[in-house]
């Protein structure tokens, strides 16, 4: 069976303190707090890739990402900062099963952007690319995901979904099958407020949902996939949640502005 890793939590603050909760990983579900989430139409998100790592003679899941280039994987820094064999999965939906459609391939280089601290999560540049050994072969279960525009800000509330194989029920456990969940963005100046996340926040960063119903559905790593002009767009990368629990009021989920990096990005895929 397939195994999911869990990161160290950051300790909570103290809610009296009125200061920002420090964040977690949102590998992090010691406390599986998480609502909103479904299981999603088998490849209806077809750029969604399951990150594996080996251990003795297995792989294991830990993270999600995004295929951007056949050649070529978008996720966090944080899921790849340490020295592992990597693979990545492609068309996957039920990581238990032969679905028939799965391509798996190796990593032989992974970028980290050079901004990145592991000991500070909130410090943003939470982004790697990863470049596959062979290309993807694109079809019905595996495609580009499209990136959001270099610079582009979401405007408050906009439509979008976060995937991945993470938790999505109160109480509930960790899922085989993909699952998405509905995230409404939320501007940066809402999000930075002292009522919400506050300073932690950076303008580098996209925050979504927030609400007492809403969920981090999936691993870090994974997309924020938002509605513009009609397509879902790649607009964040899974980051990280409160230290209070995945679904607390007013903490959104905090992802990687895509948009913030995608010079970074060409500089690197030539």
């Amino acid at each position: 069976m397939m195994k999911f890793i869990l990161l160290s939590a950051f300790a909570a603050l103290v809610l009296a303190e009125r200061r920002p909760p420090m964040p977690r990983y949102m590998e992090d579900v010691h406390q599986p707090r998480v609502v909103g989430g479904e299981v999603a139409n088998p490849h209806s998100w077809p750029w969604q890739i399951s990150l594996q790592y080996k251990s003795g003679s297995s792989f294991y899941h830990t993270c999600g990402g995004t295929l951007i280039r056949r050649g070529w994987v978008m996720t966090a820094a944080h899921c790849v900062d340490s020295q592992r064999t990597w693979r990545v999965v492609l068309g996957d939906h039920n990581l238990n099963s032969n679905d028939g459609t799965e391509q798996i391939l190796s990593v032989s280089q992974v970028y980290i952007h050079n901004g990145w601290n592991s000991n500070n999560v909130a410090g943003g540049y939470d982004i790697a690319l990863l470049r596959l050994s062979s290309e993807a072969t694109l079809n019905s279960a595996v495609q580009l995901g499209t990136l959001a525009s270099a610079n582009y800000i979401l405007p408050n509330n906009n439509p979008c979904y976060v995937t991945g194989w993470g938790v999505t029920s109160t109480g509930g456990s960790l899922s085989n099958s993909l699952k998405q969940a509905w995230l409404p963005s939320v501007d940066h100046q809402t999000c930075s407020s002292p009522d919400w996340w506050g300073s932690t926040v950076k303008t580098t960063m996209v925050c979504a949902g927030g609400g007492a119903n809403s969920g981090c559905n999936g691993d870090s790593g994974g997309p924020l996939n938002c509605q513009v002009n009609g397509q879902y767009q790649v607009h964040g990368i899974a980051s990280f949640v409160s230290g209070y629990g995945c679904n607390t009021p007013l903490k959104p989920t905090v992802f990687t502005r895509v948009s913030a990096y995608i010079s970074w990005m060409n500089g690197i895929i030539v």
